[in-house]
């Protein structure tokens, strides 16, 4: 079955003749590295775990609606073999309008940060996970 992405690999991109090679492939979508969507995520519960469709989907949307709800409220999330998701307070700065050189205050604000754990960076460059990661 083709995806979406499959077709759009095909077309043309505008203007590519004129770009090097190198940029033309970062405009198109990877085949080897294709992104996993929530609806991907539902489909897999759904076929490996025999749940329905519609509690695969509930599911999969009661995870990412924790996991939103905690970092809304402040707190972590630390998920076990895979990473934390952090808010870090950045305060207050004076910024710059680069167009006008404009002095402009940017507000302080919270971000979120996100950081793989040891065992994710070591399957992400394709290394065996050692016996520990198996406790």
């Amino acid at each position: 079955m083709a995806t979406q992405a499959d077709e759009d690999i095909d077309r043309p991109v505008p203007g590519a003749a004129a770009q090097p090679q190198q940029q033309q492939r970062a405009l198109l979508p990877s085949i080897e590295t294709p992104t996993l969507t929530k609806a991907e995520l539902a489909e897999m519960l759904f076929d490996q775990l025999g749940l329905n469709k519609r509690e695969s989907k509930d599911m999969v949307d009661g995870f990412f609606d924790i996991i939103h709800a905690t970092l809304a409220e402040g707190k972590d999330v630390k998920l076990s073999g895979f990473g934390n998701f952090n808010i870090r307070h950045k305060p207050a700065r004076p910024g710059r309008n680069p167009r006008t050189g404009e002095a402009i205050p940017i507000k302080a604000r919270n971000v979120v940060t996100f950081h793989a754990s040891q065992k994710l960076k070591r399957a992400v460059q394709g290394e065996m996970p050692s016996e520990d990661d198996f406790e």
